[in-house]
Order: C-alpha cells, then sequence, then structure tokens
C-alpha cells in the first residue's frame, strides 16, 4: 500500500517538475514562477503541493545535518562513525559550532527550500479557484493551500528552533528585496507559525484513504501546532490541542513497539506525521527516498544492502539510562549491537566500526533492494507520534493547563498509556522529571532530544560535559553564507 501511495505522490511531483522546470531550481528564498501550470485542470490542482511535499526529502532538511543538530548534539547519540569522519559533525556534536560551519547552511538552505516550495504552493491556489468552475474542486484547491500552509508551518518551527530568528518569506520578492529583509523575532515568527496552523485546520481533512496515507490532514496540523504552543509554554492551548486529537479516537498506540519503526508500521494508526521515503519497490531508477537511514546504518557490516555510514550512534549515556530504568522493551528497538543477529534474521557483524547504531532506523536486508547499498532507504521519518501527543498533554495538565477536556484522561492515564506498551509499571502522581525522562525513553534518536534540553531549561546541566553555554547554545549561529548574501542579518549571542 505504502508503494501505491508514494508512486502517486511521486507521479505528481514528477509531473509539476515537468510542468514548470525552474520550480526546484530556484533558491532557497526565490521568487515564484508565473507560468507553467494550466489552472483549468483540476488534476493539476495537487502538482504544486506534491512538490512542496518532496522538498521535505531534501539532504540538508531531513537527513544529514538534521540528525546532527537535532539529536547527536544531545546527550542521546554520539557522532558515530570514525573518529576522523566529518569534523563538522563532530563540532556539532562537541557543541563547538561556528557560523562558517557548513551543516548548519545546510539546515538554513534546506529549511528555506521548504518554504519557497510551499510558499509557490499557496500562491498557486488562488488561481485555481478563480479559474475552475466546480465547487469541489474549488473546495479542493483551498484545502490544498492547508497542506501547504502546514508545511511551510512546519519548515519555520524548525527554523525558529534552530536559528531563533529568521526572515518571514510568505509572497513574492525581487532578489534585491530578498538581500535586504530582516529577521522576525521569535514571537512573530511564532505568531506567523500559529497563522498557518490555525488556517490549515480550518480547511484540511480528518483524514484520507489509504491510497493517500502521509499527506498531512487536520490532526496534522493541530499536533504540530500543539508542539509549537509547547515550546512557549502556553499549556492551555497545548492541552486543548492533544485533548482533541485524542478525544477524536483516531489514533491509538501500536501493541508492538517494534512495529512502530517498521515498515508495516509507517504512516500507522500511531503516526500523526511522517517524512515520505520509498524505493517505489524499485531496485534502481526515480525514486523518493531518503538517506536518513542510510547515513545512520551498520558502518562496515554485509552484505552491502546492510550497512551505511554509522553516524548518530547511541550515547553510553542513553544505553545506562534504561539500564537504570529496567527498561527492555525500548532498547530492544532503539539499540542494533554489532555481533547479533536480529529478530528478522539479520547478522550485524563484530567487525562493524561502531559497538552500536540506531536500531529505529533498521530495515531487514529483505526490503532493502536497491543496488545501491538501499539500507533504510524506505525508512520514512517518524515526525510526531502519538505517544509525543500523550506526553505534551501530560506535560501541559502537570504545568497548570485548565481549560474544558473532553478525553476523560489525566496526567497518570497519559503516561501510563505510554509506559504500558513499553513494558513498565504504572505510576501515580506523575512529575515533569517523570514526563521528560519518558519523553528522552520513548522519543530517544528521532531528533527531539537537543531542543527538549533546551525548552526545558535542563540542557545547561545535562549538558554540562559537552560546555553548553546558556545564552548561546540555545541556537545555532546564523551562518556565515548567510550574512554574506543578506548583510541585514545579525549574528546570534556568542557566535
Amino acid at each position: 500500500m505504502k508503494r501505491t501511495r508514494l508512486t502517486l505522490l511521486l507521479i505528481a511531483a514528477l509531473l509539476a517538475i515537468s510542468s514548470c522546470d525552474d520550480f526546484l531550481d530556484i533558491r532557497q528564498e526565490a521568487t515564484l514562477p508565473t507560468t507553467g501550470i494550466d489552472y483549468t485542470k483540476p488534476e493539476n490542482i495537487f502538482l504544486s503541493v506534491s512538490a512542496a511535499y518532496s522538498k521535505l526529502r531534501s539532504w540538508d532538511a531531513h537527513t544529514f545535518p538534521y540528525i546532527g543538530a537535532f539529536e547527536i548534539a544531545s546527550d542521546n547519540a554520539d557522532k558515530g562513525s570514525t573518529p576522523e569522519d566529518n569534523p563538522e559533525m563532530k563540532d556539532i556534536d562537541n557543541l563547538n559550532f561556528q557560523p562558517t560551519n557548513g551543516l548548519i547552511n545546510g539546515l538554513w538552505t534546506g529549511y528555506f527550500d521548504i518554504v519557497s516550495g510551499a510558499n509557490y504552493a499557496i500562491h498557486q491556489m488562488p488561481l485555481f479557484v478563480e479559474t475552475l468552475p466546480s465547487q469541489t474542486d474549488r473546495d479542493y484547491a483551498i484545502q490544498c493551500q492547508g497542506e501547504a500552509k502546514a508545511i511551510r508551518a512546519y519548515a519555520y518551527f524548525n527554523l525558529t528552533r534552530l536559528f531563533g530568528r529568521v526572515p518571514i518569506v510568505d509572497t513574492v520578492l525581487s532578489s534585491e528585496q530578498l538581500a535586504s529583509l530582516k529577521q522576525a523575532s521569535t514571537t512573530e515568527l511564532y505568531n506567523f507559525i500559529e497563522n498557518d496552523l490555525q488556517e490549515a485546520i480550518a480547511v484540511l481533512p480528518d483524514g484520507y484513504t489509504k491510497e493517500w496515507g502521509g499527506r498531512i490532514s487536520k490532526y496534522t496540523a493541530m499536533a504540530i501546532k500543539a508542539k509549537v504552543h509547547l515550546y512557549q509554554a502556553e499549556w492551555d492551548s497545548v492541552a486543548s490541542l492533544t485533548d482533541k486529537i485524542i478525544a477524536s479516537g483516531r489514533f491509538k498506540l501500536l501493541d508492538n513497539f517494534r512495529e512502530v519503526f517498521s515498515l508495516d508500521g509507517e504512516n500507522s494508526k500511531e503516526s500523526l506525521f511522517e517524512i515520505q521515503s520509498s524505493t517505489l519497490g524499485k531496485s534502481s531508477g526515480d525514486a523518493a527516498y531518503l538517506d536518513y537511514g542510510y547515513v545512520q546504518g551498520p558502518r562496515g557490516n554485509s552484505p552491502a544492502n546492510m550497512q551505511g555510514w554509522g553516524f548518530c550512534t547511541p550515547s553510553q549515556n542513553l544505553i545506562d539510562f534504561y539500564a537504570d530504568r529496567g527498561e527492555v522493551v525500548r532498547p530492544a528497538t532503539t539499540f542494533l549491537y554489532r555481533g547479533t543477529v536480529t529478530p528478522e534474521g539479520d547478522s550485524i557483524k563484530s567487525n562493524c566500526t561502531n559497538p552500536v547504531y540506531n536500531g529505529k532506523v533498521y530495515t531487514p536486508s529483505s526490503q532493502n533492494r536497491w543496488v545501491y547499498n538501499g539500507y533504510g532507504f524506505d525508512h520514512n521519518i517518524r515526525v510526531i507520534r502519538y505517544s509525543d501527543i500523550l506526553l505534551m498533554y501530560a506535560e501541559a495538565l502537570i504545568q497548570g493547563a485548565a481549560v474544558p477536556l473532553s478525553s476523560g484522561l489525566s496526567a497518570d492515564d497519559a503516561v501510563n498509556l505510554v509506559r504500558f506498551r513499553a513494558g513498565l509499571d504504572n505510576i501515580t502522581g506523575v512529575t515533569l522529571l517523570d514526563i521528560w525522562n519518558e519523553r528522552r525513553a520513548e522519543l530517544a534518536l528521532e531528533e527531539d532530544r537537543y531542543f527538549d534540553l533546551v525548552r526545558t531549561n535542563q540542557a545547561a546541566t545535562v549538558l554540562a560535559s559537552k560546555g553548553f553555554v546558556v545564552g548561546k547554545h540555545e541556537h545555532y549561529p546564523i551562518p556565515a553564507a548567510q550574512m554574506q548574501l543578506n548583510p541585514n542579518l545579525t549574528q546570534n549571542t556568542g557566535y
């Protein structure tokens, strides 16, 4: 079923590219093309939105720089690979990064490229609404605009977490105008993000048919918005949005934690937002895959389709954290040790470079069919899962949220649903620390930890051994390359 879904999305993206060749070639904060799509044909409505989705699969936004800035920088993971491999990633691991770090510049360009693609789609939809005679088709164009706004909001949420202050680009600008933009404040950025998501929620459907699984629904936008409010400590909003998601009854935890990260578990009842990746069942040719799993695969393993670069390896700190909690279920999936055989029958050879790898991106050799290695090419990135919703809900209640709720869950209930699936005993009177630890245990190696530590003010203590500096390392530096392009950008504190 996934192959069918991704085939439809990829075909639409390829058609969009052929219809407007300059779209995917524009710079990260680009002007919008004005020709190339026939607005009288309803089958063209989704093309530009599909192309925006395709930008989520970029190397910079969701592969190598992504795992570095969001996970390797934390206490959950080490750089991995070999000691000399990729000094820029080593600098991120050691919190020794500078404005000249190319991976950090990649994050800027990658997410602004997503913004650019979303902006193009957003500005296309009114042209369909003006032209199409069918109200159903016009409504669909408005819905697709909502998807694009949610994509733009997600990109800006990551930009805001990464850099604190970035320019807001939401319309057609000349190159001179782009080079003169100033950074919006964090408050202005969050207001912009929330507005996009609120407008998306108003027009998006509750869900899609299986053939279109993975598209952004109303509940996806609500989940992103809940997380945006979480980072601003706006607890009533967090509680209200997560409560609606829970009360909808559309989502649940899968019984088996390992299944969540399998190919069969993609876009499941537990998923609210995943970045889609697929070889489309082929061994070569056009494909819509990410290297996200591959760059974290076992280094030096064999056969070729069971190896990768070996980056983002679980830290001893994380291993000890699970051991101290008496955990069995979650570490059995999260850790992929060398010298072992997986339940699916794959050997992780004893001569692999690193002692342990990220098991959450493991895909069995029988499913890695791409001629160029192919490890993890069919692995989706889990961006927001239902367990995250439950834990955000619990945190909001403990923080004093006071809004009408309809799900009937207490903070204890929500946390214990997550713990039960992990084979842990129920607890009562949950505290903030209980919830934060549960987030670490549940979401480890899923690119949540670094900014979770920052937002909960734990980073200075937890990352003290890495040299975390309060007032500096809450954000990454504005890339030097971007400051050369736009002299109106001002550098973040400490760089």
